[in-house]
């Protein structure tokens, strides 16, 4: 039995010592001979090319069992200057390159979103970083497509339609694709499938190559209209959710204008660990299988899809620390904020946190997420003219029974009548291409009286949670607000 006063500190040297860490003499796990560079997990020591064909597999077989992408197919990559995104298009790169033994059949396309007004950068800094962004373009040799998120309050009401899909391809017709692009390379004689089609758009570069946000540009009332509306917003959860449903939009937008019919993003492993357990705390627990599956069609005619869903963010790093992958630096919204600034950040922390002590829990959220179907709710409401949601695009899941959702509805809409009226009256909408539309909803929903709860009652349950950050709905861009009266209209 322990005693007081009995002296302990001599137990500590009879502990046994710790295990050998992976040193010198540790070989490579996958040929036994190379010398191990990399330790992606206990025991799982790659030298430089195990590593290499270990992680382009992971991208290749995303792809290939998926068959979501069919040759000679249009793809654009979102690439965000950070990680995970500039390792997607390397892997691109190097898969349309002469070298590589099984060459990717699509052609690729890059976009990138200057977000310097929403998170307050002056117009210096975006012009450095812009300058970085196009060096690094103009290398990867695709068609690239430069744009400022201060464009959104010139889009069309119509970006926010489902556009109609076509009826997803069996794997017959993806072979019988295949075989077809196949044949006709081999009639035409050219060895490369991607080569001759990456060039096409290069002599002629659409304006949107342009950097539009460098000094002489003429969105600078665009610009203070978007920082005004962020600026208003008061909580950073709501910030975040806008700001990417914004970018979402304008990308969507630019695929369609292009003609790219399916979009790679770079969210990785671990990031979509952290999306699916923030969007359970968000309210987003139905379209999870939208927000962290592979391909997300909600767009109809343009899908999202997430390469990258199989890298975990320390596998990433390791890649382009050992080959080299440029990337830029641009600050984010939530930088430099503290961890309980948002449910972003505060989700981020748990889970980074919780990996450190539990290396498997990263892992574990993932598969979970791989096993949500995209099934929608039996009883679930979809609107009066069975819309969608007007920013996120998901259906609306507000139950007209007893159920947490309605409750939350309701709530949300007793809320934005019980408003001051100086709250509901319209003011002027910011410029861009939609204002004649926007100055129209107001003056049509201004004589009720009731803006707010108009564009609310569109929302999906995370939404409206979101925008009761937002004093005035007054801000937003005018295609959003012309999307609502139109189908208030219906």
């Amino acid at each position: 039995m322990c005693q007081a006063g009995e002296d302990y500190a001599g137990l500590a040297h009879r502990e046994p010592p710790p295990g050998p860490r992976p040193g010198r003499e540790q070989k490579c796990v996958k040929c036994a001979e190379g010398q191990p560079v990399v330790v992606i997990r206990a025991g799982d020591a790659f030298c430089r090319d195990c590593f290499k064909a270990f992680y382009v597999h992971k991208f290749r077989a995303m792809l290939g069992k998926n068959r979501l992408i069919f040759p000679g197919e249009k793809v654009l990559l979102a690439w965000s200057g950070g990680p995970s995104s500039s390792s997607m298009v390397w892997q691109v790169l190097e898969g349309l390159s002469q070298d590589s033994a099984k060459r990717l059949r699509f052609v690729p396309g890059v976009i990138y979103v200057d977000e310097g007004a929403a998170c307050g950068q002056s117009l210096k800094d975006r012009g450095k970083t812009l300058a970085e962004v196009k060096l690094i373009l103009q290398n990867t040799g695709f068609p690239w497509h430069v744009v400022t998120l201060e464009e959104v309050f010139s889009l069309p009401p119509s970006v926010l339609c489902s556009a109609s899909q076509e009826p997803a391809g069996t794997e017959e017709a993806y072979k019988a694709a295949v075989d077809s692009f196949l044949q006709q390379h081999r009639v035409l004689g050219v060895e490369g499938c991607a080569s001759p089609a990456q060039g096409e758009d290069q002599p002629h570069p659409s304006p949107s190559q342009e950097p539009p946000g460098v000094a002489g540009s003429p969105a600078a009332a665009q610009t203070e209209a978007l920082s005004r509306l962020f600026t208003s917003i008061k909580t950073l959860t709501a910030k975040e959710e806008l700001l990417q449903m914004l970018r979402t939009h304008l990308i969507v937008h630019v695929a369609r204008t292009h003609g790219y019919r399916k979009v790679m993003t770079g969210e990785s492993c671990t990031r979509l660990a952290i999306k699916l357990m923030t969007n359970l705390a968000l309210g987003r627990g139905a379209f999870l299988a939208w927000d962290t599956g592979f391909s997300d069609e909600r767009h109809g005619d343009v899908v999202l899809v997430r390469p990258m869903r199989d890298h975990t963010l320390k596998e990433v790093a390791f890649y382009n620390h050992l080959f080299g992958v440029p990337s830029v630096f641009t600050p984010a919204i939530e930088t430099k904020a503290p961890e309980k600034a948002s449910i972003h950040r505060l989700m981020e922390a748990f889970i980074l946190r919780l990996q450190t002590v539990f290396p498997s829990t990263v892992s574990t959220v993932y598969r979970t997420s791989e096993k949500l179907v995209k099934a929608p709710r039996e009883g679930c409401a979809t609107g009066p003219s069975g819309h969608n949601c007007l920013l996120c695009m998901c259906a609306l899941d507000i139950d007209t029974a007893d159920s947490a959702t309605a409750f939350g509805a309701q709530s949300s809409s007793h809320v934005s009548q019980m408003l001051p009226a100086s709250t509901k009256m319209p003011t002027p909408p910011c410029c861009g291409a939609g204002e004649g539309q926007a100055q129209s909803y107001h003056r049509a929903v201004g004589r009720s009286g009731d803006v707010q709860a108009c564009i609310i009652e569109q929302l999906c349950y995370s939404c409206r949670v979101n925008m009761k950050d937002l004093p005035s709905l007054d801000p937003l861009p005018p295609y959003v607000l012309a999307e609502a009266q139109l189908r208030s209209q219906r």
